[in-house]
């Protein structure tokens, strides 16, 4: 048995060349083999967003707070908000982030292959993240 005491573990600005606007990631737990798994409290500020990627072995993501957006690769933005869990395949393009007016913290848990999790992608361009903010929040603007 292992225990992580909450706070233990210092905060990291998400790498800006990953992630557009101000993103904060809060390491939870890592495995060791043969497990292989990893989990991270993140919380992205309004407007925030992860680039495109995919994770090797999927990706879970449930909403602790705020109200977000997630998109896979050719499909609808969904809002979700907390208590919502989402998942993504093996390989499955993506993006998450918070919404254009409110922040969100999720806690995103994903396994790693050959000591990989993610491979990041192409930013999420304004093109895309405000035209759903004018989808979505249509009656807002």
């Amino acid at each position: 048995m292992r225990i992580t005491k909450a706070g233990t573990q210092p905060s990291q600005p998400a790498p800006a060349e990953y992630f557009t606007g101000t993103v904060r990631v809060d390491p939870v737990f890592a495995t060791d083999a043969p497990a292989r798994g990893k989990g991270a409290n993140v919380t992205f500020e309004p407007g925030a967003r992860t680039h495109w990627h995919r994770h090797p072995l999927g990706q879970t993501l449930i909403v602790i707070q705020g109200k977000g957006l997630v998109q896979s690769w050719g499909g609808p933005v969904e809002t979700v908000t907390a208590g919502d869990c989402i998942w993504f395949a093996p390989d499955e393009k993506h993006w998450h982030s918070a919404a254009p007016d409110t922040a969100m913290s999720h806690l995103a848990i994903a396994g790693v292959l050959d000591g990989n999790s993610v491979e990041w992608l192409e930013p999420v361009g304004d093109d895309i993240y405000f035209a759903t903010k004018r989808k979505q929040y249509k009656s807002s603007i």
